[in-house]
């Protein structure tokens, strides 16, 4: 105890002055607007750490002990029961490294504060069902643990209650008048209300780190980046350049050149004696291409008009029909010079027109008249 307060006397490194500068860290990133900035992370980081030595020192101090009870914590030293509960917190923020190991990291601290606090026999009789329902079950823990929907609902709308009158009652505490807040009575309701609220937000916190961690453990695994060793015998492998052991290795990456060149094809057909050095066939390539030379660009057709449309009627796409060779078609006109046949049409025409005259319309309807 000697070297510690020499050191205190030395540097603020001690439990009361680090855990004020680790607090307003905490303030500070929570007034933070630009959350997902690097210098945002480097904040959080240094948060954490400033908890976490907090932790350390209250460890080697032994502030809290299992044969204490809550009489016996000083009321200075209560606000050093929420350590924990603001490394979960802030590690819950962290996004730089693998989200699983941050939450379960979170949810450890978590638990270890909820373990602080009923050892000590802090946790209410509702909060101790809670705690004992996720010591029997982490990894299922869920606030709503039944299935009816009504009763979901009113356990969101009663810990939504019992949330808002936890933060007025420590906002009323927050207002009370300098010279009743260094009173000993009044400093420790504020920080029991502090940490009442902190342990309503720890379940509900345990609850979605449950959540997430269940959908984390349904994603796929992802393998690990290889080593540059292994990258490069890989490469090697897929490119055919020997490894070490070979004979023929060297510490270039490089392919050879024939290997280079058109994936190993360019290079002489035959040797010299005549033999094929590699797989080759015969075509008449060179008269393909000479009448190629002078052909247009665009694709030439490949039918006439005529030999087209045969096409398209014995397809079916051409019907025929219509005029004089049409079996229902129009009625066929008449010949001008038949005048017999002319005279025989003008007198039906001169019949109709005389019926129509002698039965105008609606002569014939005789019930509907007024």
């Amino acid at each position: 105890m000697t070297n510690m307060d020499s050191n205190d006397a030395e540097q603020p490194s001690s439990l009361r002055k680090l855990f004020e500068t680790a607090n307003n860290q905490r303030h500070e990133l929570e007034r933070s607007a630009a959350q997902g900035s690097s210098a945002h992370q480097d904040n959080l980081r240094d948060a954490i750490g400033a908890f976490q030595q907090c932790q350390q020192l209250t460890d080697r101090r032994a502030i809290f002990s299992p044969n204490e009870t809550e009489d016996d914590i000083a009321s200075g030293d209560l606000q050093y029961l929420l350590i924990n509960h603001y490394l979960g917190e802030l590690l819950r923020q962290d996004s730089t490294t693998d989200r699983q190991t941050v939450l379960q990291q979170a949810q450890t601290a978590y638990e270890l504060y909820l373990k602080l606090l009923d050892t000590y026999d802090m946790l209410s009789k509702a909060d101790s069902k809670l705690y004992q329902r996720y010591l029997s079950n982490r990894d299922d823990f869920s606030l709503l643990s039944t299935s009816d929907p009504t009763a979901r609902r009113n356990t969101k709308i009663t810990r939504y209650k019992q949330e808002q009158e936890l933060k007025l009652k420590l906002r009323s505490l927050a207002q009370v008048p300098l010279a009743l807040q260094t009173d000993d009575a009044a400093s420790r309701e504020t920080y029991l209300a502090e940490i009442q609220l902190c342990t309503h937000n720890t379940f509900h916190a345990l609850d979605i780190i449950a959540q997430e961690l269940q959908i984390l453990a349904l994603m796929p695994q992802t393998s690990p980046a290889p080593q540059p060793e292994e990258r490069e015998i890989d490469y090697r492998h897929r490119n055919g350049i020997p490894n070490k052991g070979h004979d023929n290795y060297s510490d270039l990456l490089d392919p050879p050149l024939s290997q280079l060149l058109n994936d190993g094809k360019a290079g002489p057909i035959l040797s010299k004696d005549g033999k094929p050095l590699k797989p080759f066939t015969l075509l008449d390539s060179r008269q393909r291409f000479q009448n190629g030379v002078f052909r247009p660009d665009h694709a030439l057709p490949t039918m006439t008009i005529d030999e087209y449309l045969a096409e398209e009627k014995r397809r079916g796409g051409i019907v025929d029909g219509g005029g004089q060779t049409s079996g229902g078609g129009a009625a066929q006109e008449g010949d001008e010079d038949d005048l017999e046949k002319a005279d025989v049409e003008t007198m039906k025409k001169r019949e109709w027109d005389e019926y129509v005259e002698a039965n105008p319309k609606g002569s014939g309807n005789t019930l509907n008249r007024g």
